[in-house]
């Protein structure tokens, strides 16, 4: 499983194991089927391929003095691949794939023969100390512990779901490593900055599947020590003392990386003073610094707003890569939005719901897994973004880091396996549950087996063509006994109307003051009980604050748990800018289907302002002179499903338009 805190002292939740979950139909049974049919073996094979780009596994052969050679690639390619085995574990599991199990033991035996009698492994010191150097932790930008992090997971993962050893006593001894550094790091009472800190919950998960005190005393110091860091910086959260964080800052992968670690010590030893800071953090994240797409961390380059007192007219300036900006600094055509800024912030949320299990934290885990984590792969499976931008224009007067087009292959390939190791984990975040009652997360078409401390243990299936279709029915069988338990069903933020019927009779209406609570179901006869939630889905639009200067006056438009854009093909237009959106426009829902992937796309007419623009012009202002208005028909399609049709235009926020457009 993701997490495994059915015994962690101060959460109140657990998660379903992954044996005992699977989507079975629909929507993410697709997701999931695409991820393991094409993602992870395209993965596999980029970083089985032995080029100067990639060079993964063969970084590991070398390192192991199985083949000659250096290192090559990225520093930081051991995480990455431990983030793809973690994935193929999951489909390995789920598929019952013998084959793919023994690959991946054979995969841990090189790693194994990799590690260093101390515990320490990173390929790119392993390699350059075979002449006799000693380059370990002499660059941060190296990525070593981010490295120990992810195999830390990964190893657990395999653990839980194998009952197998061998990666774990990798990890074990890694984790040694770390003991003996962090001792060091205390008593000179100086530390060096650990990037990307994946290492914070993959001890604590070393210790919930060990029981090992050992490794939650490690977890503390591993957030203590980043209190020595002479000279911190908002790029990596340090440039105060954790406890006193109170604003998201600083390069997007980092901080929620930061907070989902810190939030599973939370749930470990109830440090209040850890769940103040995250709740303030959370808030300033949540409120005003998300994308409507789920997206975090918005710049690609930038300086911290905030900082010690000591700089410039008194503000301490911190250079920062791929960084939350200032409150509502949220721009949509250079939108940085790292895939794995998101993932890391879903990791966060999720951890903050085993905590604090309220509506709030799963909405956003399903606003981020449908709006980018799955836009961030192509719907054939195997082209990939780094950057989820919230516009593309026909030609940009400057070059991005990134193309604003998926691509097979990425120089920085970090994205890709994590996203893999999402979809391929995703049935987890379908429920949650307690000694007596079963908490919904994400909602799509599953069966599960169930057991609570209370006794209760039983099959519970969904029927649904959510997210598509807002009903969902749930049937209970194969009852073990007859215990009563309890249903707590998600009624999301932007629910306005349904209906709760239990055993086809209505029970409850569902209007705004239900919306973002759970509503509780007593199944008092699990054997004959059945439970319907209906969640309307008609399409809204949604405003920004005012102070979003980028969006003012314009809407994006959702339906359900789905954000919506236009694309070039489904518009008439010369630009997608020229059109604006009827305050009262009516929109009618259609089957469409891209790349063979049917899905709802919503019809309607947008207006057009008839200007005069001259051929070949395009000042930076002109004025405007407006002869009239006229309507054309557009077709809008879920932002997760945009670049597979060609390098077109795209728009997730347009201009509101109040006025008759047939005038």
């Amino acid at each position: 499983m993701l997490i495994d805190t059915g015994k962690s002292s101060y959460a109140k939740v657990s998660p379903i194991p992954v044996q005992d979950i699977d989507w079975t139909e629909g929507f993410w049974k697709e997701r999931f089927d695409t991820c393991a049919d094409v993602t992870v073996p395209h993965i596999r094979g980029m970083f089985e391929d032995d080029s100067p780009i990639f060079h993964v596994v063969e970084n590991f052969r070398v390192a192991a003095g199985l083949h000659e050679g250096t290192h090559e690639g990225t520093p930081f390619g051991d995480g990455d691949f431990y983030k793809w085995m973690e994935a193929a574990m999951y489909v390995m599991a789920k598929r019952k794939d013998e084959k793919l199990e023994e690959d991946l033991d054979a995969y841990i035996d090189l790693i194994s023969s990799v590690q260093q009698e101390d515990g320490y492994i990173s390929t790119k010191q392993i390699i350059a100390d075979k002449k006799g150097g000693n380059s370990r932790l002499g660059d941060i930008n190296d990525f070593e512990v981010y490295n120990f992090g992810h195999l830390f997971t990964a190893a657990c993962a395999y653990k839980r779901i194998t009952g197998k050893d061998n990666f774990l006593n990798i990890a074990k001894k890694a984790a040694g490593y770390l003991e003996g550094l962090y001792q060091k790091y205390i008593k000179e009472g100086v530390a060096q900055t650990e990037v990307c800190p994946s290492h914070y919950m993959g001890i604590v998960e070393l210790y919930r599947i060990t029981g090992e005190e050992k490794y939650l005393r490690l977890a503390e110091m591993a957030l203590a020590v980043r209190d020595l860091v002479p000279n911190g910086t908002d790029d990596n959260q340090d440039s105060i003392p954790l406890k006193k964080h109170r604003k998201i800052a600083g390069h997007g992968v980092r901080s929620t990386y930061l907070y989902a670690g810190a939030a599973d010590v939370y749930a470990e030893n109830g440090d209040e003073e850890l769940k103040i800071m995250l709740d303030a953090v959370w808030e300033n994240c949540v409120e005003k610094k998300l994308y409507i797409n789920g997206g975090c961390g918005a710049l690609y380059t930038g300086t911290s707003p905030y900082g010690p007192l000591d700089g410039v007219n008194g503000v301490k300036v911190h250079y920062v890569h791929q960084a939350f900006g200032y409150e509502y600094q949220l721009p949509n055509i250079t939108a940085y939005n790292e895939t794995c800024a998101t993932l890391g912030n879903i990791m966060w949320n999720y951890r903050m719901f085993a905590v604090d299990p309220q509506v709030k934290y799963f909405d956003i885990i399903e606003r981020s897994m449908l709006n980018l984590t799955i836009a961030s792969v192509s719907l054939s499976g195997n082209k990939y973004f780094y950057q989820n931008a919230l516009r593309r224009v026909k030609k940009l007067d400057y070059k991005l880091m990134w193309p604003l087009e998926r691509q097979e292959s990425l120089t920085c390939f970090c994205c890709p396996p994590n996203m893999a190791r999402f979809i391929a984990e995703s049935s987890e975040y379908i429920y949650m549950k307690d000694k007596d009652s079963v908490y919904t997360g994400m909602y799509g078409a599953n069966a599960a087996h169930i057991s609570l401390e209370n006794g209760a243990e039983f099959d519970l299936t969904q029927k649904t063509d959510y997210p598509w279709d807002g009903l969902i029915r749930f049937e209970i069988s194969n009852v073990k006994n007859n215990t009563p338990f309890t249903l707590k069903l998600r009624i999301p933020q932007w629910t306005a109307s349904g209906s709760v019927r239990k055993n086809d009779r209505e029970i409850k209406k569902l209007g705004k003051e239900q919306a973002g609570t759970y509503y509780e179901v007593a199944i008092d006869h699990p054997e004959s009980d059945t439970v319907e939630l209906k969640l309307d889905m008609p399409v809204r639009y949604t405003a920004a604050h005012t102070y979003l200067e980028e969006n003012i006056n314009q809407v994006a438009v959702e339906r359900g748990p789905l954000v919506y854009c236009l694309e070039t093909p489904d518009a008439q237009v010369e630009e997608l800018g020229d059109l604006l959106l009827p305050y009262h426009a009516e929109f009618k829902e259609t089957s469409f289907a891209i790349d063979g992937k049917k899905m709802v796309a919503l019809e309607t007419e947008a207006c057009v302002l008839e200007t005069e623009k001259k051929p070949g012009e395009n000042p930076l202002y002109r004025t405007l002179e407006c002869k009239g208005v006229h309507t054309v028909p557009i077709r809008m399609i879920p932002y997760f499903a945009w670049d597979n049709r060609g390098n077109g235009e795209m728009m997730v926020w347009m201009p509101l338009y109040w006025g008759n457009c047939r005038e």
